[in-house]
């Protein structure tokens, strides 16, 4: 950011500073602190807000920093399980601000997605509904908290990343319990460079049509049959990934070698369910699709 000064090492300084100030402290008492000219604090400090990390609070004419609930000094990958725990603190306690705060910090110190989403969001997301199970919470709770974590998630999403045309994946869960699933999911893929076409959940559109409906939208959005596209089905039943199998089936001609389904969910031993790709672990997916790229001829 500014000449002479490595960004890390004056944000975990400033942190330090701001954490151990109850009251916050002005700009100027920051730049003095710190040993860093007032123009390029200004300039470290706006940057900082802009990411969630701090905040400003104006007292009279006097304008102070104060530092973000959930921001702290994080290292990756040390630090994956120390996030979990907070996260999952402060989901329980339904305190939004500090969740979001805690992704952001996460991301502005180079956290990676696809660990955040496993490691951390996910599985806060299947102690929730461990909890709504067990009779711990309601669903009223559980539909806030889950809530909260689809907004983080979302918090995610509104990084820039720079994607390729020849990386293609749609996105979609075929029920409601999936859906924060297909949400990590499509963070993860965006973070790596791929064009996602998030669709939700899309229980309401199982019938017979879907097949016809899901090839006109290849059509609009799939323009080269060069390029690489993915379907990724999330589902809480073998009938949801019995019927998209059946679908892609469906729609799947002997041209468009480059189109490929991954399906994720539990079926039984016996079950026979047609894909690319089955499994229940986010990172398989991932990893599955990046080989099929890197193995194919658009890199």
């Amino acid at each position: 950011m500014a000449r002479g000064y490595n960004d890390n090492e004056v944000k975990a300084r400033l942190i330090n500073l701001l954490s151990d100030s109850k009251t916050g402290l002005s700009g100027v008492e920051i730049s003095t602190k710190l040993g860093i000219n007032r123009v390029t604090m200004t300039k470290f400090l706006n940057v900082f807000a802009a990411e969630g990390i701090i905040k400003q609070k104006n007292i009279g004419n006097l304008n102070l920093w104060l530092i973000e609930e959930g921001t702290e000094n994080l290292k990756f990958p040390d630090d994956y399980f120390k996030v979990q725990e907070k996260y999952l603190g402060f989901l329980t306690q339904g305190s939004e601000s500090a969740v979001y705060n805690l992704i952001r910090n996460c991301i502005s110190s180079n956290a990676n997605v696809t660990k955040l989403m496993t490691e951390v969001v996910i599985p806060s997301t299947i102690q929730i509904n461990t909890s709504f199970n067990a009779g711990r919470i309601g669903k009223s709770e559980q539909q806030f908290l889950n809530g909260i974590i689809s907004k983080s998630i979302q918090v995610i999403n509104l990084g820039h990343f720079n994607q390729k045309s020849n990386k293609n994946v749609i996105v979609l869960s075929s029920d409601l319990q999936s859906i924060l699933y297909s949400e990590a999911a499509s963070a993860v893929f965006r973070s790596d460079g791929w064009n996602v076409f998030s669709l939700g959940d899309m229980s309401s559109a199982i019938d017979v049509l879907f097949d016809l409906d899901l090839k006109k939208m290849l059509t609009k959005i799939w323009k080269s049959k060069q390029d690489l596209m993915l379907i990724v089905v999330f589902s809480s039943t073998e009938e949801g990934l019995k019927f998209f199998s059946e679908s892609f089936d469906s729609i799947k001609g002997k041209t468009e070698k480059n189109l490929f389904l991954i399906l994720s969910g539990k079926v039984g031993k016996k079950v026979k369910i047609k894909s690319d790709l089955l499994t229940e672990k986010l990172e398989d997916i991932i990893q599955w699709s990046q080989t099929k790229y890197e193995n194919s001829s658009l890199k």
